[in-house]
């Protein structure tokens, strides 16, 4: 099964220009927890509700003033919408996320997301199963 197959095409984004109060206001009119950051046809990073909550909220940011740009992760970890769900599912445990930026192979351009629960949704509980086990497994911190 191809990635193309089970990911989400109706992506929202946002601009790296953004506040993360516009970033906020998308995520909770979406019922949304990531963001991928596009500047044209271009995927600049990935912001989540995470990022905002524990990253600057906890910092005291100012959501009115501090730019998705500032905040975003970036280089984005993807896949390729013509991969193999098994290779996704081994991006996602090799770098313990959640959810993957889809992009065009040809083009470079982001057409979705895939996530665990997408992977999970095919049936195939042993794959997801398995992601799930090594996405929740505690990261050393230096």
């Amino acid at each position: 099964m191809k990635v193309k197959e089970i990911m989400t095409t109706d992506v929202e984004v946002t601009h790296p220009d953004e506040t993360l109060q516009t970033a906020a206001r998308k995520m909770r009119e979406r019922d949304i927890g990531l963001l991928p950051v596009t500047d044209g046809d271009q995927l600049t990073g990935m912001l989540s509700d995470r990022d905002i909550i524990l990253r600057a909220t906890a910092e005291g940011m100012d959501p009115k003033a501090t730019l998705g740009r500032d905040l975003m992760t970036s280089p984005v970890i993807t896949c390729y919408a013509d991969d193999d769900v098994r290779d996704a599912a081994l991006v996602m445990e090799k770098n313990q996320i959640r959810r993957l930026a889809v992009l065009d192979r040809k083009e470079q351009k982001l057409v979705g997301i895939v996530s665990l629960s997408d992977i999970a949704m095919t049936g195939n509980y042993k794959l997801s199963g398995e992601v799930l086990q090594h996405v929740s497994e505690a990261v050393e911190v230096r």
